[in-house]
Formats: structure tokens, sequence, C-alpha cells
């Protein structure tokens, strides 16, 4: 915007800091830049009329800042409360696997933890005994 700058009520710099802050809000705001309008009589009433208008439209951006930022941690609060509750069914599952593995079983995991390799495919691996199983699951028939 190439309007000319007040030469006795502003200095320069608080002039173009003004125009480039009204062609910038216009651009977010969607609005033209020819609607908001300078107005260069000495008067301080444009002075506050323009202030006005950016006040206004830097309201405007920082309600619509808030709203976004507030669905934002919304959808985080949910995301975090998914996987907490993921979480808790892996502890479990995890615990329920400790105590079913044999201790063979979670030697060999161990040592492959500490060497960083990868597990063996499931097949070649030996579920426990069902003898074991069912002395952990049965109790007694009386």
């Amino acid at each position: 915007m190439n309007s000319p700058c007040y030469s006795v009520a502003m200095d320069l710099g608080v002039c173009q800091l003004r125009n480039f802050s009204i062609s910038f809000l216009s651009s977010l705001l969607g609005t033209d830049t020819s609607s908001v309008k300078l107005d260069n009589s000495s008067s301080g009433a444009s002075v506050v009329a323009i202030d006005n208008k950016i006040e206004q439209a830097m309201d405007l951006v920082k309600s619509h800042l808030m709203y976004a930022v507030r669905e934002e941690v919304e959808v985080l609060k949910e995301q975090i409360k998914e996987l907490i509750e993921r979480n808790s069914q892996l502890e479990q599952e995890n615990n329920l696997l400790k105590n079913l593995a044999s201790p063979e079983q979670l030697a060999q995991f161990q040592a492959q933890v500490q060497n960083g390799s990868p597990p063996p495919p499931s097949s070649t691996q030996t579920p426990a005994p069902p003898a074991q199983l069912t002395a952990q699951t049965s109790g007694p028939s009386a």
C-alpha cells in the first residue's frame, strides 16, 4: 500500500509499520486492503480509528487461534487417553506372558534383549507345556 505517511504527527517508521500492519491483517482476514483506508489529515482521530481497526483485527486473529488451540488440545487429550488405555492393556498382556513363560524362555528373551537381536519367529518358540498350564489354572477339585 503506497499511502503517503504523516509528516508531522508520526515519524516515517511508525507510519510504515501501520501500513504494513493493516496490509498484513487485511490479508489474514481475507479483506481488500483498499477497504482499510488511511486518513492523511493531521487529526488524531484517524490514528485512533486505525488503532481501533488493528486492535479489532488482532482480537479476531486471537480468538481464531485460541479456538484452534482448544480444538487441538481436545484431540491430544483424547489421544493421550487412548494411549494410556493401550499401555495398560499391553502391561497386562506382558505380565500374563511373563507368568506363563518358562524360566528358560525368559532367560532366552533376556539374552536376546541384551544382544539386540530380534526374537525368533513365533513358530519356532515352544509354548509352555500343557501340564504346567493346567497346574497353574486348576485348583483343588473337591
